[in-house]
């Protein structure tokens, strides 16, 4: 009988032991996870603050290349549009004006690849479809970016689209006759 409460007793102590070896894992464990948790807050108010100013960013391009666009279509073919972003059927449209029987149809971005030029393509073809109201008679195609990949250049020459920075053009200006 003693031999048997010695061993349960030994037994004892071992679950003992092992349950406050648990014990500290477990309070290790709430620390990681307090760490984990200040770590994801921390990361999402960096997401919510490198969101607002990509917004800001965004929104700052898109009135730079309304006003660089403007003034440029004023210059070169004698014409003052006022220019806006434009929404048709939920498909946002960075800048878009008309007057008399010319409208202005473009994007505006930091970089521009060869999508975006597909992209302008088929916003434009969208217009038509459910939009042709907010057409005319003559159409400029315009992308303002940063910069412009080669590629970019390419396809906006086939398309003429006329891609301009602030400072000089990229592809020459094209009016095109849309009707």
């Amino acid at each position: 009988m003693l031999k048997r409460l010695d061993g349960l007793e030994e037994r004892t102590v071992k679950l003992e032991r092992a349950m406050v070896k648990l014990w500290r894992e477990q309070v290790k464990l709430r620390e990681e996870v307090a760490a984990i948790r200040s770590g994801v807050n921390a990361l999402r108010k960096d997401a919510g603050a490198i969101r607002t100013t990509l917004e800001r960013l965004a929104l700052t391009i898109e009135g730079e290349a309304r006003s660089v666009v403007r003034r440029r279509v004023r210059e070169r073919l004698n014409v003052d549009v006022e220019l806006d972003r434009i929404f048709v059927d939920s498909m946002g449209v960075n800048i878009y004006g008309a007057a008399g029987d010319l409208c202005v149809i473009g994007e505006a971005t930091v970089r521009l690849g060869p999508t975006l030029v597909s992209e302008l393509l088929s916003k434009i073809e969208a217009i038509k479809r459910s939009r042709p109201d907010l057409l005319r008679r003559r159409i400029v195609k315009v992308i303002y970016a940063d910069y412009a990949t080669p590629e970019a250049l390419e396809a906006a020459k086939k398309a003429k689209a006329w891609v301009l920075k602030w400072d000089k053009d990229l592809t020459p200006l094209a009016v095109e006759e849309s009707w």
